[in-house]
């Protein structure tokens, strides 16, 4: 049976302009775009609302929020998904690859548990069975500095559809957390470490560092390239790690630390991704470059809601502010990421993509979601 659905009398946030008009969704895509004022009978009046093509998210750590939602609780999966699925939903996100961590430390009192191939089941299985409410992809963490990582790459192949696996390289001392007062920070809130306990555990991550360092990063390399995944680089901090990160393949940075690495990026053709709470906090937590910085010299491709999916909005909002260019705000959110992770048919506002949708409008700084649409099924 057809569907389809106008709504008129909207502000229209188009990939390079914003205008006044009306949409036409049918079957699932978008199916007429209009402009003016004008409110057909069969529509629905926006009164002048904003309508902007569906986020697309490309990393967050936000599932495995819900996993343990206190420490030492493993919530099960299934529930943690669903849960994970409507909050994306309600923030506006209609496409997003889970994070999923690859690289476990076992024995170190089996503090990083192995999950990632059984958690990646349940996504695809809850995909295949139509229950989720918004477009699930995966994306694997490849944690270098780990134990077990080859033999976790070795459980996914090219029929799991893998969009993207990052190397991620996390020892104390240099990319994230080259101040190690941060990371000592970061570690003993995290996991309560009195000092003693703290400085064991760095020494242990720069023994695992030396001895599967070099080896996990060429295992995470060859496994993108075989799973047919876009390689990601993480927290580069300089140009030499840059050119590094080229010569593997790399296609999108993940919160380069620097203006320097950002620039190194801009020039080998790797698009930048920054963390949307550092816009919204205008600051870096971990004490890296700001992503405004990074905006306000055109280094800055694209945005991620990281660990705040109501954020994501909100920075691209921001940054539409700091540019002068709306279009060009929600574009870091909505086109870059779908033309970067290879998804040619979402993330503007054009005839014959696919219907994913959002309806929002400001208030005082605020963005005020009101409706968000998935292949054109109302999903809040």
């Amino acid at each position: 049976m057809t569907q389809e659905i106008t709504f008129a009398n909207a502000t229209l946030i188009l990939k390079e302009t914003v205008v006044t008009g009306a949409i036409r969704l049918r079957d699932g895509m978008i199916s007429d775009i209009t402009t003016g004022t004008s409110i057909p009978k069969d529509a629905y009046d926006m009164e002048g609302d904003y309508i902007a093509a569906g986020l697309v998210e490309l990393h967050t750590d936000n599932l495995e929020r819900h996993m343990t939602p206190r420490p030492k609780v493993d919530w099960p999966h299934r529930a943690a998904i669903m849960a994970h699925d409507r909050e994306l939903a309600g923030a506006g996100i209609t496409t997003v690859f889970d994070a999923i961590r690859v690289g476990s430390i076992i024995s170190d009192g089996n503090r990083y548990q192995r999950y990632a191939r059984a958690m990646a089941d349940e996504i695809l299985w809850m995909r295949d069975a139509g229950a989720l409410r918004i477009s699930h992809h995966i994306h694997l963490r490849a944690e270098v500095c780990s134990e077990t990582l080859q033999e976790e790459l070795a459980e996914f192949g090219p029929q799991d559809r893998i969009g993207i696996v990052s190397m991620m390289d996390h020892t104390p001392g240099q990319r994230q957390f080259r101040d190690l007062t941060k990371f000592e920070a970061y570690m003993r809130g995290k996991h309560s470490f009195g000092e003693a306990e703290f400085l064991a555990h760095v020494d242990y991550l720069y023994s695992l560092q030396k001895q599967f360092g070099a080896i996990h990063e060429a295992a995470t390399v060859a496994a993108a390239a075989h799973y047919g995944a876009a390689l990601a680089s993480h927290d580069d901090t300089t140009a030499a790690q840059v050119d590094t990160s080229h010569s593997h393949g790399v296609k999108l940075a993940e919160f380069p630390t620097t203006l320097e690495a950002a620039q190194a990026c801009h020039a080998r053709g790797i698009a930048t991704i920054m963390g949307a709470p550092n816009v919204i906090r205008g600051g870096s937590h971990s004490g890296n470059v700001a992503a405004l910085d990074l905006a306000q010299a055109d280094r800055l491709d694209i945005l991620s809601s990281d660990y705040v999916p109501t954020g994501l909005l909100m920075a691209a909002l921001q940054l539409g502010d700091l540019w002068g260019n709306l279009a060009r705000g929600l574009a870091t959110v909505t086109h870059a990421p779908a033309l970067h992770s290879g998804l040619s048919d979402r993330g503007t506002l054009e005839i014959g993509m696919r219907a994913d949708i959002i309806r929002f409008k400001r208030l005082d700084g605020l963005a005020i979601l009101k409706e968000t649409w998935s292949e054109g099924q109302r999903v809040f």
